[in-house]
């Protein structure tokens, strides 16, 4: 197996109605989150976004004409223990780069990588993530509802 790489884009999706799309992780049924991956080698954060949210969701955001917002900013994370064996010896953290994608709730998901989909209200959102960082981007990047 290939070690990741220890930088990742994260995408907040939210849809028309304020609502952000969270996923159910196949590995930990009890931790939802939005898009994330690792970067590839040679890839820029941005194409890394792009490419995450086609595969994780099915949704070719340059094909639709939507453009992912960069929000030009990075967090540092530690990486969970039961995941570390993912990456090379001795890495203990992991650099995110954030990222958000307004989409209409009516866009077809497909998941490939993650049990199921949820739209839920920014609240709810921000109790049900398990990330802090995830919690973050979707509090700062997240319009209110009017």
């Amino acid at each position: 197996m290939a070690y990741k790489k220890p930088e990742s884009a994260l995408v907040v999706l939210f849809d028309e109605h304020h609502r952000v799309l969270l996923l159910q992780r196949m590995d930990d049924a009890s931790f939802w989150q939005s898009v994330t991956g690792a970067l590839e080698d040679g890839e820029m954060p941005i194409e890394t976004a792009y490419r995450e949210v086609a595969e994780e969701t099915g949704i070719d955001a340059k094909a639709l004409g939507l453009s992912i917002t960069n929000h030009d900013k990075q967090n540092q994370y530690v990486i969970r223990e039961r995941w570390r064996h993912r990456y090379p010896p001795g890495t203990l953290h992991n650099t995110e780069h954030v990222f958000s994608l307004q989409v209409s709730s009516k866009t077809p998901i497909t998941l490939t990588e993650h049990l199921q989909y949820e739209w839920v209200s920014k609240d709810e959102a921000l109790a049900r993530l398990w990330s802090p960082s995830n919690k973050e981007a979707v509090s700062l990047f997240v319009p209110s509802k009017a």
